[in-house]
């Protein structure tokens, strides 16, 4: 399960230190107990982020079956996708 509280500071520390290795660091440090990926969001398909933001989309994961999946339901997830969205010219 992650809180809400955990998502909004999640997504506060990714806009203002952007989407880098370094801040991947500091989330795994810091919020220990989930796991976190990244990707860019093209990547995703067609698959709606729980939480847009202009540099980012922030998706949930379940992993609490044998395969990772995407989630909506914060009372499922276990971690976060943060997915970098690319500018287009």
């Amino acid at each position: 399960m992650i809180e809400s509280i955990q998502i909004q500071q999640i997504a506060e520390i990714v806009r203002r230190a952007g989407l880098n290795d370094q801040t991947l660091s500091v989330l795994r440090e810091h919020f220990s107990e989930l796991h976190f990926s990244h990707c860019l969001d093209d990547e995703l398909g067609a698959d709606e982020p729980f939480l847009a933001d202009e540099d980012f989309n922030l998706y949930l994961v379940d992993g609490r079956a044998h395969c990772l999946k995407l989630t909506r339901d914060p009372e499922c997830a276990t971690g976060l996708l943060l997915a970098e969205v690319e500018a287009h010219a």
